[in-house]
């Protein structure tokens, strides 16, 4: 008896239909990969970002409203993030023809020495932090495409001079680490239809001391009525709650 007890209640477990595990779990909601609870949900990809603060938010609405953006602000503070973000949205859109980002190649304080490889994978450790963000809303697969056809363009700085950037999203990232001719350089490239969108932090520049031209810049665009520089600060950080305390001591 008790071994037919077991069969029975072992095929009972094999029965695995909605209404079974209902019937099994009354009180336990059944899981959706697609749930909507805001509450209950982990944080995940969405398609349209959405700002997490102020100053966020005037970033997303001066990209919007501008055609040069200058936005400043520590590490973490979502520059980059949101700015690729616009770009992807723009680009989705049908408002703009290709996306464009570009970085300088500096060393971040250390020496990599000789780097293997073509000129692509040269330049690939400073530019890595660009595809990633670009992975992380289009996807692998189609950044590839996109990258292939020439829709989006990952370029150092310096490979920007002599060239009128029409129809395009260009964001510059890194900006604390371009001296002052560069980013006028930068700035001169901006053509028709296109957004430019400048992100940096002033007090972490990786050249020696007096060259990075951010700040300088920074100061003097705030002047014309038709570029907007936005400050983020360390209440904008959305990284780990420990960057901002460390960031306020360091």
């Amino acid at each position: 008896m008790a071994k037919r007890a077991t069969r029975e209640k072992a095929r009972g477990y094999e029965d695995r239909s909605p209404s079974k595990v209902r019937a099994l779990f009354p009180d336990k909601p059944a899981w959706s990969p697609v749930e909507r609870d805001e509450e209950r949900r982990d944080k995940s990809y969405v398609r349209n970002v959405r700002p997490c603060s102020d100053n966020q938010r005037l970033l997303l609405e001066a990209i919007d409203s501008k055609n040069v953006v200058v936005a400043l602000g520590p590490a973490g503070t979502g520059k980059t993030y949101l700015a690729i973000a616009k770009a992807v949205e723009a680009f989705e859109a049908g408002k703009i023809g290709r996306i464009i980002l570009t970085r300088p190649a500096v060393e971040a304080g250390e020496s990599l020495g000789f780097l293997p490889g073509a000129l692509e994978d040269k330049l690939a450790p400073y530019l890595r932090p660009l595809y990633d963000a670009l992975s992380d809303r289009l996807g692998a697969k189609r950044l590839k495409l996109l990258l292939g056809d020439g829709s989006i363009e990952i370029a150092p700085v310096a490979y920007m001079r002599g060239r009128t950037l029409n129809n395009a999203f260009v964001v510059i990232d890194e900006v604390q680490n371009c001296t002052y001719g560069q980013i006028k350089m930068m700035l001169t490239r901006l053509g028709w239809h296109s957004t430019m969108v400048l992100t940096g932090d002033p007090d972490q520049s990786d050249l020696l001391p007096g060259l990075s031209g951010l700040s300088q810049v920074g100061e003097k665009l705030a002047r014309l009525p038709d570029v907007a520089v936005v400050q983020l600060g360390d209440r904008d950080i959305v990284r780990h709650p420990l960057v901002a305390s460390m960031l306020t001591v360091l």
